[in-house]
């Protein structure tokens, strides 16, 4: 998996295409695309074809786009991953997107997952992506946690305050540490890895998946006495 950020600015961003680690001449010569955008109003422009995105909307791109990245005030956070075949572009807004209601206030973990990429109504080789928003009130995620025997997980916290962190919990279930992360700070979480956040302030993040198995439902839970 790749992982980015694109801040245009005044300008108009293209795709990065990493020559020297993808080894390809363009981005998704082999890959595919995942923009969820963590600013204001923007554009992500595919092919020639312009997609309008508000905060927290989402895009698709298959295997073999052109991607550019516009918008003065919008911050866009990209995942990529190798792809066998090539699907179409999907804008994905965040509005549209039915949420699953998860967690309960009594708990301090409720939350809305919205499923963008994740295996149904948007086609994807491997990838799969989606935005949580924890409740106001509550402060943990992903709880109690779980593993991904067959696939990497990128989280990526955004919506965050200034002077709000997360405490990303990481490691084998029996000897798991803690990083602290601020707004639109990323962490990579291994097959063999917890991850679950407990944090000081309302936020949420997002959640970016590839490996050997796209099922949504294949993980391992890992009991509270278990940690």
């Amino acid at each position: 998996m790749v992982v980015g950020g694109a801040v245009p600015g005044t300008a108009e961003l293209g795709l990065p295409a990493w020559a020297e680690v993808l080894g390809t001449e363009a981005h998704l010569e082999r890959r595919e695309l995942g923009v969820i955008n963590v600013g204001a109003a923007g554009h992500v422009v595919v092919d020639g074809e312009k997609f309008e995105l508000e905060h927290l909307d989402g895009l698709f791109a298959g295997r073999g786009s052109e991607v550019s990245f516009g918008g003065t005030d919008a911050a866009f956070y990209f995942v990529s991953a190798p792809a066998h075949a090539t699907y179409p572009t999907r804008l994905l807004s965040h509005s549209e997107v039915e949420p699953v209601a998860l967690g309960s206030a009594e708990a301090a973990n409720e939350r809305n997952l919205f499923r963008y990429v994740w295996g149904q109504d948007v086609e994807s080789s491997v990838l799969q992506l989606g935005v949580t928003v924890v409740a106001g009130g509550s402060v943990w995620n992903t709880f109690p946690p779980h593993l991904h025997a067959r696939r990497t997980e990128i989280y990526c916290y955004v919506d965050l305050d200034e002077q709000d962190r997360v405490f990303h919990f990481m490691g084998e279930p029996g000897a798991t540490r803690h990083l602290v992360l601020k707004n639109r700070e990323a962490v990579i979480s291994p097959p063999w890895s917890i991850h679950a956040g407990s944090g000081t302030g309302s936020y949420a993040f997002i959640w970016a998946m590839a490996g050997e198995n796209n099922a949504y439902t294949d993980l391992s839970p890992v009991a509270v006495e278990d940690l």
